[in-house]
């Protein structure tokens, strides 16, 4: 975990230093085990986890908007899959659960129960940045288009979506699913990914992408670790939302 929260850091004074201001890492930055045992064994209280003293520190140092990725937060008997948002000041602007879990059996004998690990939220973040409000979502989070909608209605215009996505559901449904949720909301979308072989030969996917409201891919980091940057537009927002006004075209069915 130490050495996973120091190199997170120092991709991010990287990223600083050619300019970014805000800096998103991936789902399970500080540790990508496996099995339910093990996570259990490496989760933490979140007074206790070392991620949240070294990231508040970074986000100060570096005088950056950061998003932390998500960590594995002791709850009671269970665990959350917790994001954090960390203003320029170190402080914690926001958190977000990760509501929909992962529980599948995959072509070729990969199985997951996140269920029967973590504990789901239930509530909605969206968290004001100073180029607009920053809805909050999670990996599996991205198959479900109602909450991105109900994001954007609570006035986000940009969408994290930090991932540890496998390789196969990477490969057939990453990018279109992004990419849809872009347009559907008219929202930036960041989505900072997990990539190469894990503990107990889990692969994820990479492609760490910065998506534009009209939907167009405009970085791709591909299957390396390392950093995309790119600039962004508020204005881009209201373009592509008077172009395809569907957010204000809400009706009950």
């Amino acid at each position: 975990m130490a050495v996973n929260i120091e190199e997170a850091c120092q991709q991010a004074r990287t990223a600083a230093l050619l300019g970014a201001e805000l800096v998103l890492f991936p789902e399970n930055v500080a540790m990508m085990t496996f099995g339910a045992d093990a996570i259990r064994a490496n989760a933490r209280t979140q007074d206790e986890h070392p991620a949240l003293a070294a990231f508040s520190a970074l986000a100060g140092e570096l005088d950056i908007w950061l998003h932390g990725g998500t960590l594995a937060i002791r709850v009671g008997d269970k665990i959350a899959n917790r994001a954090f948002v960390f203003s320029p000041d170190g402080k914690i602007a926001a958190t977000y659960d990760k509501i929909h879990m992962f529980d599948v059996d995959l072509a070729g004998g990969e199985s997951y129960r996140e269920s029967e690990t973590f504990s789901p939220g239930s509530e909605t973040a969206v968290v004001q940045l100073p180029w607009g409000g920053l809805g909050l979502s999670t990996c599996y989070d991205v198959r479900f288009p109602y909450l991105y909608r109900a994001l954007a209605h609570q006035g986000a215009t940009m969408l994290a979506v930090p991932a540890a996505f496998t390789v196969p559901t990477g490969q057939a449904h990453w990018h279109v699913l992004l990419r849809a949720r872009a347009i559907e909301t008219g929202c930036y979308v960041f989505a900072p990914a997990q990539t190469g072989t894990h503990a107990g030969g889990r692969q994820t996917y990479g492609h760490s992408l910065i998506i534009d409201p009209w939907g167009e891919v405009l970085d791709d980091a591909e299957e390396g670790p390392g950093i995309i940057i790119n600039d962004i537009d508020p204005a881009r927002v209201l373009e592509a939302r008077a172009m395809v006004p569907s957010l204000s075209h809400t009706r009950d069915i």
